[in-house]
């Protein structure tokens, strides 16, 4: 801020003016008053004073020297910095006012030296009065003339020597000299008042340059302190906050620049860690924090130079560096990178088990395509790597290429699917009684694409996701479904029950309890016939789907638990979703007969169910070795390729009748 004209540090610096134009103007007028000085000793020893002459001239001499030395003393108050604390700067006020009233001090004792003038002159009366008058007007009018900053100094200095002559003249009697004392005083009390006036335009000089000054610093300072809050605030749209990584919009930024620049084709990594959910569960947020900020910091360690490195948000990593740059260890390959950056990230941690932690990362090195669209095959291959296990890479190949060009068109084409009965729904029997009877049917959602052939159904659900239409493929599997049950109640089937697979996502995103009912009901079919089964490879969100699961199970509709043992699947989960069937994860059972590990858990499933009245099912049967391990443990029902493939829904709906001879 710019001091005011009644601020201390404008008053300050304005007293810093002064004594630097006191030092000044002291060094010019000095060689003056030495030369007129040893002129007057001339004129005296002339006039055969030359011992009084000598000693005067000597007693000016030191008094100069004295003057010339504090002028060029050191103040601490001239080299203030430029935003001193408090204390300096009364301490440099107080430095400045102590060397003033040193050089008003020696500028009294050089005028009494010059008031001894009158000693040569014998007291104003000899015949070189005319001389000396003419010296001291002259020097004490140069005085004057020099010392403007500041009126004490030439004040003190012409004082002694006029008011001297005055005096001498005066004593000296006469009219002439009487006048000229008269004169002479005069004289006085004019250089007196324009040394004042002298100081008072100085210092309203030094006034408007120390405001203009102050203000011009302010100005500077607050266009750097916006500039700074500039940079800051770019810094933090840019960069995460947590990790100092590149977030999101900075990455795009110094990506998109990078990939448009000639030369090698760079390349992205997209870094997804293993079990972050987990060490956030169990030993909070705040380590959670703290192990983001680890990673990041063995990111750039591992990383090489020039590479971009950014936090996406979450547990989810970017990198792009250029494999070609030529400098150790720039010139890694992209598999050699993305090793060691899982080797860095899952050793040991301080504050938790290092083996709950790992890393999955997704590859595209490419040259041309958009930065988008390298994310969008960065992101393919990190599925891929993820779905391969912990601690994998993948890198984008034509293979993936293949999967994500299926991924797009099936998103972009599902909705006409869905409106021109590009959709099917087929069946697959689940059979009671060790094989010999249709006991259910699972509906199963088909999609032959035109260019890419069959989509596998969990494709087809995330497409749905992508593209919003996770209701509309939700009511047509619920209609096709309903189909089946009114044509098994035609036949004469009443206790074929049929299974509709539902996914977490879906059960989060739409009202599945209010739809299922409501056509139910439209229907006029009994909820007990429909089986509402709980399918995905993901973690489950019970308390998202709780309560409409709760609302289906109320109204006789039966829960099922797919790919129990693996997973999400808990006792917990059982209770809470009033889970009333569980199906044994294939990879429980294939090659069964040959593993007493599998036997034992399943087994063990078997065991559970019993206790808990829940039916159980084996699905994924594909020999009959498997066939006849599940038929001595007692699984009461089975499922698979070996006994019955899935079928459109005239196929298996004749399968199932002519199952059930009983059936009318």
């Amino acid at each position: 801020m710019p001091a005011t004209s009644d601020g201390p540090d404008l008053r300050a610096s304005i007293r810093r003016d002064q004594l630097e134009a006191v030092r000044l103007s002291v060094q010019q007028a000095l060689p003056v008053n030495a030369i007129l000085g040893a002129t007057g000793a001339l004129v005296a020893a002339q006039a055969g004073s030359w011992r009084t002459g000598l000693a005067w001239f000597a007693v000016s001499s030191a008094v100069n020297l004295v003057r010339l030395g504090l002028c060029r003393a050191p103040c601490a108050g001239l080299a203030i910095p430029e935003t001193p604390s408090p204390e300096t700067a009364q301490a440099a006020a107080r430095s400045v006012d102590r060397h003033l009233a040193l050089a008003t001090l020696a500028a009294l004792t050089s005028g009494i030296v010059w008031a001894l003038v009158a000693i040569l002159c014998d007291g104003y009366t000899a015949p070189q009065t005319l001389f000396y008058l003419i010296v001291v007007c002259g020097i004490t009018a140069g005085s004057v003339t020099h010392g403007m900053a500041y009126a004490a100094i030439p004040a003190c200095f012409i004082a002694p020597p006029l008011l001297t002559a005055a005096a001498c003249l005066t004593v000296a009697g006469g009219f002439d000299r009487a006048c000229l004392a008269v004169t002479v005083v005069l004289y006085l009390a004019a250089l007196l008042r324009a040394a004042v006036e002298t100081e008072r335009g100085f210092r309203r000089t030094s006034r408007l340059k120390n405001e203009a000054t102050a203000l011009a610093r302010a100005r500077q300072e607050a266009h750097e302190e916006a500039s700074a809050l500039a940079e800051e605030m770019r810094r933090r749209a840019t960069h995460d906050a947590l990790t100092g990584l590149l977030n999101r919009a900075g990455f795009a930024q110094g990506a998109e620049a990078r990939i448009a620049r000639p030369g090698p084709a760079p390349c992205l990594m997209l870094l997804d860690l293993d079990g972050f959910k987990s060490v956030n569960d169990v030993y909070g947020h705040s380590t959670g924090d703290r192990v983001l900020v680890e990673v990041a910091r063995r990111l750039r360690r591992t990383l090489p130079p020039g590479a971009l490195a950014a936090r996406f948000g979450g547990d989810e990593f970017a990198v792009l560096y250029d494999p070609a740059g030529g400098l150790p260890p720039a010139d890694l390959s992209p598999a050699d990178l993305a090793a060691g950056l899982i080797a860095a990230i899952v050793e040991p941690f301080e504050s938790f088990d290092a083996g709950r932690l790992g890393v999955s990362i997704g590859l595209c090195h490419a040259h041309g395509p958009s930065l988008t669209q390298m994310l969008s095959c960065a992101d393919e291959a990190l599925y891929a790597a993820k779905a391969a296990g912990r601690n994998r890479f993948r890198i984008f190949d034509e293979g993936l290429r293949g999967r994500l060009e299926m991924r797009r068109d099936s998103e972009r084409d599902l909705s006409h699917a869905l409106a021109e009965n590009g959709l099917a729904v087929w069946f697959q029997p689940i059979f009671g009684e060790g094989g010999g009877r249709v006991a259910g049917l699972e509906a199963l959602v088909r999609w032959n694409h035109p260019v890419h052939g069959w989509i596998p159904p969990g494709e087809i659900v995330a497409a749905a996701a992508r593209a919003g239409l996770t209701e509309s493929l939700l009511r047509f599997i619920l209609e096709q479904v309903c189909g089946a049950m009114l044509a098994l109640r035609a036949g004469g089937v009443a206790d074929v029950r049929v299974a509709m697979n539902v996914s977490p996502r879906e059960m989060a995103q739409v009202p599945v309890d209010e739809i299922v009912l409501e056509r139910l009901r439209a229907l006029g079919l009994p909820a007990a016939l429909l089986e509402i089964e709980i399918t995905e490879e993901t973690a489950l969100d019970i308390e998202a789907v709780q309560d409409k699961l709760a609302a289906l199970a109320r109204a006789g509709i039966r829960v099922a638990l797919d790919d129990f043992g693996i997973g999400y699947s808990s006792l917990a989960s059982l209770r809470q979703l009033r889970a009333g069937r569980v199906k044994i994860d294939r990879s429980l059972v294939t090659g069964l007969s040959a593993s007493d590990d599998k036997r034992g858990l399943v087994q063990a499933v078997l065991g559970l169910g019993r206790a808990l009245g829940l039916e159980v099912v084996a699905e994924g049967i594909e020999t009959a070795d498997d066939l006849a391990a599940l038929r001595a443990l007692g699984c009461p029902f089975l499922q698979g390729y070996h006994l019955g493939r899935p079928a459109p829904a005239d196929q298996a709906l004749r399968q199932a009748l002519a199952s059930r001879p009983d059936a009318a």
